[in-house]
């Protein structure tokens, strides 16, 4: 199987829609987060889309899905609280699917913020595209502690959160770099190709 429709079930009774691509030996796998459900974020928008697609015809496993109440998946938006259980439960969806191999999340944005939250041992490396730093209480994102590497991809001109804002909020933060897109904003549009090429070298990295 390469790729393929799944659901995610989640540990308080939620189903996830999700995709999962799965090559036949897997090297590492990856979690892919999409943006704000309240803003049209999905797993169809363009930062997850483009870093799905870059793992086609890879050794990169690959899980991305739509957080509750978005697309197919039931429940409803939780402001980044119960979402922590959507990042969670697509944890252990691909760590069956592909056994015994790195952990890895990324993320856009809400989806980014989110997946700081999670505190699994696991997990072998985050990056992270234009994370607010705020959707969530950095007090919470238990990444921050966590020995595995962080890279924080910000556009020059981030709306929300410029390089120079989020380098004080991280300062204190273990394995923690920023990377800035020149040209970019939150939302990448034509600087895409750079973000979706500095994804695939940190999984090339962290393989």
């Amino acid at each position: 199987m390469a790729l393929a429709d799944t659901t995610i079930e989640t540990s308080d009774g939620e189903s996830l829609q999700a995709e999962l691509y799965l090559p036949d030996a897997p090297t590492t796998a990856v979690v892919i987060t999409h943006p704000h459900p309240q803003m049209g974020g999905d797993m169809y928008t363009p930062v997850p889309a483009g870093f799905f697609g870059a793992l086609d015809g890879g050794s990169v496993a690959g899980l991305r899905f739509n957080f509750r109440g978005v697309g197919r998946s039931t429940g409803a938006h939780d402001k980044g609280g119960a979402e922590r259980l959507d990042v969670a439960a697509a944890l252990d969806h691909l760590a069956e699917a592909a056994p015994g191999v790195p952990l890895l999340l990324a993320g856009w944005s809400f989806g980014a913020d989110v997946s700081l939250t999670i505190d699994d041992e696991r997990v072998a490396g985050w990056f992270l595209a234009a994370p607010p730093l705020g959707v969530v209480d950095p007090a919470e994102m238990t990444a921050q502690t966590s020995p595995a590497p962080k890279v924080l991809a910000i556009g020059e001109n981030d709306q929300f959160n410029p390089p120079d804002k989020a380098a004080v909020t991280v300062a204190d933060w273990q394995n923690t770099s920023i990377q800035v897109i020149q040209g970019a904003d939150h939302f990448f549009g034509g600087q895409l190709p750079d973000l979706v090429a500095r994804f695939s070298q940190f999984l090339d990295q962290t393989a």
